[in-house]
């Protein structure tokens, strides 16, 4: 059936039950995971400000960002790990998430993507998109939309 997972997670309580249900799937069908974390190279609530930020204050975000990525990854490791699930994890800076999950699932030689939706709607969704929607279409592999 499916030998390797990849699980793209945010950090949400939706991302978390993600993992949670991936795991259980994994543990079930014997497969391992990649947990991946996709992170932009700003934060959202900066785009669009047209605040000027120096060199020492960008610098200052993405090692924020970073570091809570490798937090929120270790936190999926440690729900796989005891469950007795194999499971690497990953972060990567790409302001298109969809396209850092399609290539992520590619390199790992991933045969199925398992994320969540956060399930918005109306102009919530419109505006924000949908990256598990975009990532439904453009994936070349199969992807379980776990709600």
């Amino acid at each position: 059936m499916y030998s390797h997972l990849l699980v793209p997670i945010d950090g949400s309580e939706v991302s978390l039950r993600a993992v949670q249900g991936a795991v259980a799937f994994a543990k079930e069908v014997g497969a391992r995971i990649t947990f991946l974390n996709a992170r932009s190279i700003l934060p959202v609530s900066m785009v669009g400000t047209g605040t000027m930020l120096d060199g020492g204050t960008l610098e200052h975000l993405s090692l924020v960002a970073r570091e809570n990525s490798e937090r929120i990854l270790a936190e999926a490791e440690a729900v796989a790990n005891s469950a007795g699930v194999p499971c690497s994890g990953e972060g990567v800076v790409n302001d298109l998430p969809h396209e850092a999950i399609i290539e992520a699932a590619q390199t790992h030689g991933c045969d199925l993507i398992f994320m969540a939706s956060h399930g918005r709607r109306g102009l919530s969704g419109l505006l924000l998109g949908s990256q598990t929607q975009r990532v439904l279409i453009h994936a070349p592999l199969p992807v379980l939309v776990f709600r």
